[in-house]
Formats: structure tokens, C-alpha cells, sequence
């Protein structure tokens, strides 16, 4: 029996068009939760603070540990040492000499300097990535509500999506020219100059505001598009320091993913009790509601939000600031540190090579 006339045109797409399709559905349900779900759940259902505090531990756990659980299933037979570059394998007990535990991988990775020092980077790149898409809207709403329209605010928020892809055609012949580390330092330098400058201009100029906040947006996107090139490099070192069989590259994302994206989880509830600090404005105080049935008055209202929007506009504003500014002098820091570029990036991608090649003989000679 043929297929209808739908799914034999489906099934007659381009494999390039499908995934692409998918990647781009997946990528949109992706940023609109983390754009719209703290307001949401604050906002719209009302939710307490402890029942937020309580979802966002239980994300915490499954968001940190999934990653790695299934990095381990899949490479975990990687990681024994090259067999004795003369084709033969000892066995001992059922299992190859060099084997190696989680316990002994987790050594080897406490004892690999740049990926210590990349995994620190690369949690305050994730937490301000989120960050940024938690708090979009707040900022848009008690910064510029008063100075520009309803279609002029969705508008920065669709292009604070999408320029970051279009970025990355720029940004990636960049890194062939210059090295992906020289690129995103000057994404951290380009990153602490634009808000130390905003920081000076003040929150009165809705202009560079508007400018500020979706560039600071953008080219924080694009920086964690570009790290994804660095984990690759560290695979590739983690494979020639420790002379493993094959790279076990879905177990070190999965150990980049255990502790960078603890910040995802950080962002919304970091940002709320910074918010809360600088303001006194908590976002989960609602007011109180009559019961059903009852003729009882309101509570006692709020002051009058002529007293109230300028102390919150300030704090929302200094929160805009200041979060990217200790970011980018934390980064600067750490990716300072970082040594795997230049000289011995190219040694490493040298070794890397002579691995394969001589792991291609021994299966020859076999």
C-alpha cells in the first residue's frame, strides 16, 4: 500500500531540511520558556517563593546530571589507555589492562588545568546567558515601558534572538583568522566596555538603553555559541594527555553541561533576591485576596507607585549593569588562565593526529 501524499513528501525531504526544521522548532519552545516561565510562574500562577525555590532545585538536579549520565553509557569504553600503539590487549579479569572507573575519570578531569578553568568561565557565561532572558522583559518593562511602543519592545526581543546567529557568520571566520580564544576575550572586553559605559551614561538615556540591552543580549548569546568550539579542543587534549583509545567527546560535554548549568538555575534565582535586595521589591509578595462571598474591603493598599517606580526603576538598572560588569571581570579572569591556544593548541591537535594514526597502523597490523 502507498504512502498518502503528506508522508511521501515528508519522507521525500532533504535529511539537511528536516533537522534543520527541528532544531529550529526545538530552539523556539526552548527561548520562549526561558524568556516568559519566571514571570509566568510568578506572576500568572502566583506560585510561592519556596515552591519556586523547590522546582528550580529539582531543574537543578535532572539539568546537571542528565548530561553526564549519558555521556558515561555511551564512552565510557573509551577511556582506557591505548593498548600496547603492537596490535595485542591484556585482559585481566574479563576487562582491558588500563580501564578506567568513574572515580580515576574524575581524577583525570580535577587534574586537567584548562578544562578546571574553562568549566569556571563557562558557569558565569551560562548564568548571564539566562540571566539576560529571565529578566528581558522586567528590564523592558520599568526601563523603557515610558519611551517606546509595544511593537518597538517585541521587536528588540525577536532581534536579541535571532542576531546572534547572524553574528556567528561573522564571528566564525574571525576564529580562523585569530583563534576562537583571542575572539571571545574581545567579546568579554567589547561586553565590559559597553556597560561600563551605560553604567555612566545613566538610566536617562532610553536610546543607548534600548542599544545596551539588546546588544548586551546578543553578543552574550553569541559567545556561548562559539564556547561549543572550545569544548571540542578540550576533547582533544583530554584525548592526548591521558592516551585514551578514542575521544570520549559526549562524556566531556556531559562534564562541561554537570557544572555549567547549575547557572541556568542560578540566573532567575539570584537575579529575584538581587532584585529584592536593591528595590525591596519581591516578586513573589502578592497582594491578598478576598474570599469568596465576603464583603470584606481590600487589604491596605501599596503606596502610590509614584513613591515606589523610582527606587525600582533604579535598582532594575543598576541589576542591568552590574550583573554583565562583574561577569566580564570574572571571565576576564578566568579565561586569562586558559592556555590551550596559540603554540600548544597546535601541539595538541598535532599529537592528536599522530594518535589517529597510530591507532589506524595497529588496526592494520591486526
Amino acid at each position: 500500500m502507498g504512502l498518502g501524499g503528506p508522508q511521501a513528501w515528508l519522507l521525500g525531504l532533504p535529511t539537511a531540511v528536516v533537522y534543520g526544521s527541528l532544531a529550529l522548532f526545538i530552539s523556539i519552545l526552548h527561548n520562549v520558556f526561558l524568556l516568559y516561565y519566571v514571570d509566568t510562574f510568578v506572576s500568572v500562577y502566583r506560585i510561592s517563593k519556596a515552591a519556586f525555590w523547590v522546582g528550580e532545585t529539582v531543574f537543578l538536579l535532572w539539568n546537571s546530571f542528565n548530561d553526564p549520565l549519558f555521556g558515561w553509557l555511551s564512552d565510557r569504553q573509551f577511556l582506557s589507555s591505548q593498548p600496547c600503539l603492537c596490535g595485542e590487549e591484556l585482559l585481566v579479569s574479563g576487562k582491558e589492562a588500563g580501564s578506567v572507573t568513574l572515580g580515576q575519570y574524575l581524577w583525570q578531569l580535577a587534574h586537567h588545568r584548562n578544562f578546571l578553568w574553562f568549566v569556571g568561565m563557562d558557569l558565569v557565561q551560562v548564568f548571564h546567558c539566562h540571566f539576560n532572558s529571565n529578566f528581558f522583559p522586567l528590564f523592558l518593562e520599568h526601563l523603557l515601558s515610558d519611551h517606546i511602543s509595544l511593537s518597538t519592545g517585541s521587536f528588540l526581543l525577536g532581534i536579541s534572538y535571532v542576531a546572534p546567529h547572524l553574528n556567528n557568520l561573522y564571528f566564525l571566520p574571525l576564529c580562523r583568522r585569530w583563534g576562537v580564544y583571542t575572539v571571545v576575550r574581545g567579546l568579554f572586553l567589547l561586553k565590559l566596555g559597553l556597560s561600563l559605559l551605560m553604567l555612566l551614561a545613566g538610566p536617562d538615556r532610553p536610546g543607548l538603553l534600548c542599544l545596551f540591552i539588546a546588544s548586551n543580549r546578543v553578543f552574550t548569546e553569541g559567545t556561548c555559541k562559539l564556547l561549543t568550539l572550545v569544548v571540542t579542543d578540550l576533547v582533544d587534549e583530554d584525548l592526548v594527555l591521558n592516551h585514551r583509545k578514542q575521544a570520549a567527546s559526549a562524556l566531556l560535554f556531559g562534564m562541561v553541561a554537570l557544572v555549567t548549568k547549575p547557572g541556568q538555575t542560578f540566573a532567575p534565582l539570584l537575579g529575584t533576591w538581587l532584585l529584592c535586595f536593591y528595590t525591596g521589591h519581591d516578586l513573589f509578595q502578592q497582594p491578598l485576596l478576598t474570599p469568596m462571598g465576603s464583603a470584606q474591603p481590600w487589604p491596605e493598599p501599596p503606596a502610590p507607585p509614584s513613591i515606589q517606580a523610582p527606587s525600582l526603576r533604579q535598582g532594575c538598572f543598576y541589576l542591568l549593569v552590574l550583573v554583565p560588569i562583574t561577569c566580564a571581570l570574572l571571565q576576564l579572569f578566568t579565561w586569562s588562565k586558559f592556555t590551550l591556544h596559540g603554540r600548544r593548541l597546535r601541539m595538541v591537535k598535532a599529537q592528536r593526529q599522530n594518535l589517529s594514526q597510530a591507532q589506524t597502523l595497529d588496526i592494520k597490523t591486526v
